[in-house]
């Protein structure tokens, strides 16, 4: 009789109850599955403030090149500004042309010289392997946003499929086939799916707006670098 009186408080009503009742591989997989969705977080708060701060160092690049009637001028200029993707790129063309046609330098910039036809593919290669260095480091950890979206769904399947073979492994030993057995240990398998899924939309839709921005950098730093070629053939530099 007092076993039928105290049974039912056995029975968790609330996820908190589920929590404290849970088995170690469900705390386990909970445990990991919080700490992946707290990194995500992590690079989300990260990306977030490093591509604000590029779209910054853009407006003020391009600001400060619109004064600047000549290429020399617009070089001296942009060595002036903090260091940013686009000057950089900026610095190695001017310093790549100035190997490939060396000269007297003035002001920081080198005098006008022609290009070969090998020369200018080798200056073209060399914009376009520092557009690629300066896109890979903005999209850098990107991928793990993919990589934790993709994952903690399987992570929560995983909890859940080890919590219902304890349900029905315990309800085997009870030898008892109700729903009042059966019900709480389901409960508590399907927590862990509830985090995995938690954890995953956000990492997702933060991976598709950071792959965007991403994609969006490399579009304008490769414009200004093809711009860059356009502006120094119109000045004979190539």
């Amino acid at each position: 009789m007092l076993f039928a009186l105290q049974a039912p408080s056995l029975v968790p009503d609330s996820v908190w109850q589920l929590l404290l009742l849970a088995t170690p591989a469900t705390i386990a997989v909970l445990v990991v599955t919080a700490v992946l969705s707290l990194f995500s977080w992590f690079v989300i708060a990260m990306k977030w403030w490093q591509f604000r701060r590029l779209r910054g160092q853009a407006n003020r690049f391009f600001q400060a090149l619109e004064g600047a009637p000549r290429l020399p001028d617009a070089y001296r200029v942009a060595m002036k500004l903090p260091t940013s993707p686009f000057n950089r790129v900026f610095r190695e063309a001017m310093s790549f042309h100035g190997d490939l046609a060396p000269g007297v330098h003035r002001d920081g910039a080198a005098e006008k010289a022609s290009l070969t036809v090998t020369q200018l593919e080798a200056f073209k290669m060399v914009l376009g392997k520092e557009v690629g260095a300066e896109r890979d480091q903005a999209g850098r950890m990107v991928s793990s946003l993919a990589t934790i979206g993709s994952v903690s769904p399987l992570l929560g399947l995983l909890g859940t499929v080890l919590g219902v073979m304890h349900a029905f492994l315990g309800m085997g030993q009870k030898g008892s086939g109700n729903i009042a057995a059966v019900a709480p240990g389901i409960a508590e398998a399907l927590i862990t799916t509830v985090a995995g899924i938690a954890a995953a939309i956000p990492a997702l839709m933060a991976y598709n707006f950071f792959a965007g921005k991403t994609a969006q950098f490399e579009g304008e730093l490769d414009g200004f670098a093809n711009g860059l070629v356009g502006w120094m053939a119109r000045e004979g530099w190539l």
